[in-house]
């Protein structure tokens, strides 16, 4: 082999190997050294509000008839001191949501709220929230449920850090050991522990979009194409000066595992948000225009190379391989590392960790593939429609 492409493949080996290991392993890590070496001192807490502020339940729902009876008497049975509605948008419903939950509403404050033609959630949020006399905004799913105590634990968050502009929730998703479902919960719980870092070091990239707290007068609404509203939505308060938290002890439940047909289309929609995010707002990754720029690219952008880092360490490793034992071993290394991930697919192997975390991976790294050509073929409906 030439002497420039071998210099060539040992850099596009090196180079990948690094980003992939920074993106994953390296960013939590790090995150956890800054948060101990810190001299970020928590700030007094300041006297308890009286009266509590009023507070908004806000939520989006399209054809959730069978599931809306419960979700809204769950959140009316929530703890909070202070006034409270809910607010319920009925995104181009075709089933019974609306009246269904007009049945409910004379036992609790409610406002329902039908648009006649489906506009998406983004559409849907910036109506509820127009439509929300709350001081303080609780935005929910209809398909999870709130512990007893998690809306008083946010607010309490909330008003304790004169500074933030939202508290996101802890999500806690039913396991599974169905495929790389299992190497997929290890993966969620990673990020939580990322979010609980980034909470203490700043600010959290982001909060879980089925229970966060937002002051009102924090909330910007946002374009109706938005498909991550829960990243855009804090991201916008964070931009402006604000910070946005996590508290793991404000708990939300959530009955759909962690199967693969779930996370697939969950997934694709996530990373297919973030590459619209990432060319929507540019001026995010400029630290003039965001003191948490490491953390949104090391969180959420840095991670979408996934599949061309390994991509390039695999190509380096082939092109070295015939003439360096190292890349041999890096190739034979890699060889396996997608054997079991493909092993821990199967029903026989797929409750072993050895199997099941590098499918769960391997998975999230086809998902992110996916997920840019989507997106590509968004841009190009959107160019098309607007043409």
């Amino acid at each position: 082999m030439p002497e420039f492409l071998a210099w060539v493949a040992t850099i596009l080996f090196w180079l990948g190997l690094t980003l992939l290991g920074y993106s994953f392993p390296g960013y939590p890590v790090l995150l956890w050294v800054r948060n101990r070496t810190s001299s970020r001192k928590p700030g007094p807490r300041p006297l308890a509000v009286t009266p509590p502020p009023a507070l908004s339940f806000v939520l989006a729902a399209w054809n959730e008839e069978t599931r809306i009876k419960n979700r809204l008497e769950n959140l009316a049975s929530c703890l909070y001191e202070g006034d409270r509605e809910i607010v319920l948008v009925c995104d181009g419903s075709t089933d019974g949501t609306a009246e269904c939950a007009r049945s409910l509403a004379a036992g609790f404050p409610t406002q329902v709220v039908v648009l006649p033609e489906r506009r998406g959630k983004a559409a849907a949020l910036n109506r509820a929230v127009a439509e929300a006399r709350g001081e303080i905004l609780v935005f929910a799913d209809a398909r999870q449920r709130f512990a007893v105590d998690a809306v008083s634990i946010l607010v309490d968050r909330l008003l304790a850090t004169p500074e933030a502009a939202a508290v996101s929730g802890n999500l806690e998703i039913e396991s599974s050991m169905e495929g790389p479902s299992a190497g997929i919960d290890l993966y969620w719980h990673l990020e939580k522990r990322i979010r609980h870092e980034e909470s203490k070091l700043d600010s959290v990239i982001g909060c879980t979009g089925a229970i966060y707290a937002m002051w009102r007068r924090d909330y910007e609404p946002i374009p109706e194409d938005t498909l991550i509203d829960d990243v855009v939505i804090p991201m916008q308060a964070l931009a402006r000066g604000r910070r946005v938290l996590f508290e793991p002890g404000a708990v939300a439940y959530d009955p759909q595992a962690l199967e693969t047909h779930h996370e697939r289309r969950r997934k694709l929609r996530t990373l297919t948000g973030n590459f619209q995010m990432l060319f929507r707002y540019p001026g995010w990754l400029l630290p003039r225009h965001n003191r948490c720029w490491w953390q949104l690219v090391s969180h959420k952008y840095l991670r979408l190379g996934g599949p061309l880092y390994l991509a390039s360490c695999l190509g380096g490793s082939l092109a070295m391989a015939p003439s360096s034992p190292f890349f041999r071993l890096a190739l034979a290394a890699q060889i396996l590392a997608y054997l079991a991930s493909i092993a821990g697919m199967s029903p026989l192997l797929r409750r072993f960790r050895l199997f099941s975390v590098p499918a769960g991976f391997l998975f999230l790294q086809i998902q992110s593939a996916r997920a840019f050509f989507h997106y590509l073929s968004l841009r190009s409906r959107q160019s098309h429609d607007t043409w």
